[in-house]
C-alpha cells in the first residue's frame, strides 16, 4: 500500500506539468533575486566602469560553463558520455533550481532532466554530489593562496576551514568515494552504480573545477579593479583565493543558522584590506548578478537546447 502511494506521488512530481512549474518558479525567483535589489544594483553599476561589468559578465559564463564540464566528467566516468547538447539541456537548467528555498532542488532536477536523456536518477544524483565536493576541495585549496595577501582576520577567524581539506581529500579518492556512494545507495535502498568512479575521471573534473574557481575568481577581480583595486598579481590571486574560500566556507556552515550570507563577509573582510567599504559592497552586489544572468541566460539555452532534442526524437530526425 505505501509503495504504490510513493509510485502515485512520484508520478505526479515527474509530470510534465509539474516540471514546468518547477522550472517557472525557478526562473522566477532567479530574476526576483535581482530585482528585489535593483536599487542597489543601478547604484553599483553607475560607480563601476563599463567594461569591468562587461567582462565580468563574460567571465561569468565561462564559470558556469567550466562547472559544466566537470559535472560532465564525473557522470562520463559513472558511465552516462553525454554530448555536449544534451550536458547542456541537463546541468544548465539544472542550475535554476539553485534560487527554490531548500538547497537541493538543482540536484533534483538535474536528476529529473537526466532521465529524459537515459541517465539512471541515482547517477545524476551521485555525480552532483562528487561535482559538489570537488568545488569543495578545488575552493579549499585555491584558498590557501589568499592566507599571504589576505587581512590577518582571516586567518584568525576562518582557518579552522583548512581542517576539513584533508577529510576531503581523504574522502574524494575514488576507492574511499566508491564505498560511500554504494553506501548510501543502499541505505536508500537503490540499486548500486553500475561503473565506478576512477582515479583519471576524478583528476580531470577537479582540473575543470579548478579551472571554474580561476575563472570566479578573475570575476571578482575584474570588477574590483573597475572600482580601484590595484591591478597586479598579489590581488589577482587575493580574488582568486577570496572568493574560493568564501564559497568554501559558505558551504561548511551550510547548516549554521548564522551561515546565512557568509560568503558575501568573507568576501568583504577579504576585499577589505584592498578597496574602501563602499567599493566592497558594490563588488559583492555586482558579482552576485552577473552570476545570477549567467544562470538565467544559461538556464535558457538549456531549456531551448531540450526542446529541440525532444522535437528531433518526437518526430525521427
Amino acid at each position: 500500500m505505501r509503495g504504490a502511494l510513493m509510485g502515485r506521488i512520484l508520478e505526479v512530481l515527474r509530470s510534465t506539468p509539474v516540471r514546468a512549474g518547477f522550472l517557472l518558479l525557478a526562473l522566477g525567483l532567479a530574476i526576483w533575486a535581482i530585482a528585489a535589489r535593483w536599487d542597489e544594483v543601478v547604484d553599483a553599476l553607475a560607480r563601476t566602469a563599463p567594461w569591468a561589468v562587461g567582462a565580468a559578465l563574460v567571465l561569468s559564463f565561462i564559470y558556469v560553463l567550466l562547472t559544466m564540464m566537470a559535472w560532465r566528467a564525473v557522470l562520463a566516468d559513472l558511465g552516462s558520455r553525454l554530448a555536449p547538447s544534451a550536458t547542456a539541456s541537463v546541468f544548465l537548467v539544472s542550475q535554476l533550481g539553485k534560487y527554490v528555498p531548500g538547497g537541493v532542488w538543482n540536484i533534483v532536477a538535474a536528476a529529473e532532466v537526466g532521465s529524459d536523456h537515459d541517465v539512471p536518477r541515482r547517477r545524476s544524483v551521485s555525480a552532483m554530489a562528487v561535482a559538489v565536493l570537488l568545488s569543495l576541495v578545488g575552493g579549499l585549496l585555491l584558498a590557501l593562496a589568499v592566507v599571504p595577501f589576505a587581512p590577518s582576520e582571516i586567518a584568525d577567524r576562518f582557518g579552522w576551514a583548512f581542517v576539513a581539506l584533508p577529510v576531503v581529500i581523504a574522502v574524494l579518492m575514488p576507492p574511499v568515494l566508491n564505498r560511500l556512494l554504494g553506501m548510501l545507495l543502499r541505505l536508500t535502498r537503490r540499486p548500486p552504480l553500475e561503473t565506478a568512479l576512477t582515479w583519471r575521471g576524478v583528476g580531470e573534473a577537479l582540473a575543470w573545477t579548478l579551472a571554474s574557481w580561476i575563472a570566479a575568481g578573475v570575476q571578482v577581480w575584474v570588477l574590483a579593479v573597475g572600482v580601484g583595486m590595484t591591478p597586479n598579481v598579489p590581488t589577482l590571486l587575493l580574488c582568486i583565493g577570496g572568493y574560493a574560500m568564501a564559497w568554501s566556507v559558505g558551504f561548511l556552515v551550510i547548516f549554521v543558522p548564522a551561515g546565512a550570507g557568509v560568503r558575501e563577509v568573507i568576501l568583504a573582510v577579504v576585499l577589505g584590506g584592498s578597496l574602501a567599504a563602499g567599493e566592497v559592497l558594490v563588488v559583492v552586489i555586482l558579482s552576485r548578478l552577473v552570476l545570477t544572468i549567467a544562470d538565467v541566460a544559461l538556464g535558457l539555452l538549456g531549456l531551448v537546447l531540450g526542446r529541440r532534442m525532444r522535437r528531433r526524437r518526437s518526430t525521427g530526425v
